[in-house]
């Protein structure tokens, strides 16, 4: 497989994870698996800067993969004791917001691993975006041993509930393995390219 380039019709993916690691190893496991993906694939990485937890490992393998790394922090999140140092080219913003606007700016799809608060409130607001119609770029999950089900579970309660139309329910792919969830994204068809295809 070394060596080998699959074509994608991506140029960079925004990864959203946590600034810890988890206390799996499973979730360390697949933060590289990501990673090596993304290298295999020549795609560059977009994440919010530093080198600590899975952000770290994720984009150090990509970087020594010879990948190419954008890394957007915040000049108030860029002392090293705080996010360690950041690999490839690091973008500075003012805040939190300018810095999910500059990463959804820089990328083709997003990619959430494992995360506490702050993977959960990037990738709920690229999600109501896309609801929006702010953009139609892919979002997907990256279910490692099914740490999303639960939030997957109550996405289908909310559309039960008739809180999220069914056809807004298909905004969010998972899969369990970097592969598996890359190939679904590739796959990927918004809902607007699906309405304007059975418009033709």
């Amino acid at each position: 497989m070394e060596g080998e380039v699959v074509k994608s019709r991506f140029k960079r993916v925004c990864v959203f994870c946590g600034s810890s690691t988890g206390k799996r190893d499973c979730y360390r496991d697949a933060a590289i698996d990501l990673a090596q993906e993304l290298v295999s694939r020549r795609l560059g990485l977009v994440y919010g800067g530093g080198s600590i937890g899975l952000m770290g490992l994720v984009s150090q393998a990509v970087h020594h993969g010879g990948g190419r790394v954008m890394g957007i922090i915040p000049r108030t999140l860029m002392n090293k004791e705080i996010t360690g140092e950041t690999v490839g080219e690091t973008r500075p913003v003012d805040n939190m917001h300018q810095r999910k606007a500059e990463m959804a700016r820089h990328s083709d799809c997003f990619i959430a691993l494992p995360g506490g608060y702050g993977t959960m409130e990037e990738l709920l607001e690229v999600i109501t975006w896309a609801q929006l119609g702010i953009h139609d770029k892919p979002v997907g999950l990256l279910n490692v041993e099914g740490y999303y089900n639960n939030l997957l579970t109550f996405i289908d309660q909310a559309v039960e509930d008739g809180f999220i139309k069914p056809s807004q329910r298909n905004i969010i792919v998972s899969a369990p393995n970097a592969k598996d969830l890359i190939q679904k994204l590739e796959e990927y068809v918004s809902v607007r390219e699906e309405v304007m295809g059975k418009a033709r």
